[in-house]
């Protein structure tokens, strides 16, 4: 299976990419608690929706530290990414959430996830 990661998030109110900021006793990010027990329950897959402008980020963070035992892909989330099936969307200035960014992904995930 994969594991659907959604970090797009813009970080308005927290002030930052708190995707990326490190709690864990060795700055150790949240997202990588996830990405370890999904791997020990027998994920082959990690597939990110994040922002193009955080994609740098992510790869320096994760670039490398799973390779061997997960495959990692990303997807992105813009505010006004196209989706199948609907032809206009109207302008916004901020992200359309939760069901945009799983949408985004689909061409990504070819398994359960």
């Amino acid at each position: 299976p994969t594991l659907l990661i959604l970090a797009a998030g813009m970080g308005s109110r927290y002030g930052g990419l708190k995707q990326l900021d490190g709690l864990g006793p060795n700055e150790e990010v949240i997202i990588e608690y996830s990405i370890y027990d999904a791997i020990r329950a027998g994920f082959g897959k990690i597939v990110f929706v994040i922002r193009e402008d955080i994609e740098e980020a992510f790869r320096e963070k994760f670039g490398g530290k799973f390779d061997d035992k997960v495959e990692i892909e990303y997807a992105f989330q813009a505010i006004n990414t196209p989706v199948e099936g609907i032809s206009e969307l109207p302008e916004r200035e901020k992200p359309w959430g939760t069901a945009h960014a799983v949408l985004v992904a689909h061409d990504k995930i070819n398994e359960p996830f």
